[in-house]
């Protein structure tokens, strides 16, 4: 299967340090953030990669290039303006092909084994998304939607757990997006909803969305005491 990291934001909460690099590629246990996602991608055997930028996106693809150097192969999906989410896939999916993908932000970090993903893509039908869910940060203490204990996700009813920023994507969701257009993913996943085309689990480990410098040294001395 193939793999697209999300790497278009301007990560203005992050300034002054994203004035220089974008939000992926600031450092954090010793590797640019977005290194973190190549690297369990190689290892689980997830070898053809997708990365879309806007905000000084040479400086992605001059630490990166061809992802050889990761064990991946990787592919440039370049934004003038930064899309959002579910824009930024639409105009990817030339690149990602016919067939589920793994979605995965690049501003989080994430222990979660991404080796599940394929047979998770395997039986993903079409017009449907599967969804990481995580438990509520401090900072987003209402969350973003609801799973039930047979994995169905919904947008009514509590208690609500947040969106991780992994997910697995049929191409068909994406199909009523024109290239180009600027496009949020959730209300996207609110339409699939009503269809009842969501499932989800529920992620106990590692889980960190590094919006913040805080966050960032938070998980940057985590990670220092706590060799992964």
């Amino acid at each position: 299967m193939r793999a697209m990291i999300l790497a278009a934001g301007r990560g203005e909460r992050m300034r002054p340090l994203t004035d220089r690099l974008p939000k992926p590629m600031l450092p954090v246990g010793g590797k640019p953030l977005i290194v973190w996602h190549l690297e369990r991608l190689a290892a689980a055997g997830i070898r053809d990669v997708v990365i879309n930028h806007a905000w000084l996106g040479h400086e992605i693809e001059r630490a990166l290039g061809d992802g050889a150097d990761f064990g991946v192969r990787i592919r440039y999906s370049p934004e003038g303006t930064a899309l959002e989410t579910a824009g930024g896939i639409a105009q990817a999916l030339p690149l990602l092909g016919p067939t589920p993908f793994l979605v995965i932000s690049g501003d989080i970090w994430c222990d979660w084994d991404v080796a599940t993903a394929p047979a998770l893509a395997a039986r993903l039908p079409a017009d449907s998304a599967w969804l990481l869910m995580v438990d509520n940060p401090a900072h987003h203490p209402t969350g973003d939607f609801v799973l039930e204990p047979d994995g169905r996700v919904h947008d009514h009813g509590e208690p609500r757990l947040t969106y991780s920023g992994f997910g697995v994507y049929h191409p068909s969701l994406f199909a009523g997006i024109a290239p180009g257009t600027t496009a949020k993913l959730a209300p996207l996943l609110r339409q699939a909803m009503e269809q009842d085309t969501v499932r989800g689990a529920r992620h106990t480990g590692r889980w960190t969305d590094v919006g913040t410098p805080q966050r960032l040294a938070d998980l940057d001395a985590l990670l220092a005491a706590r060799p992964v």
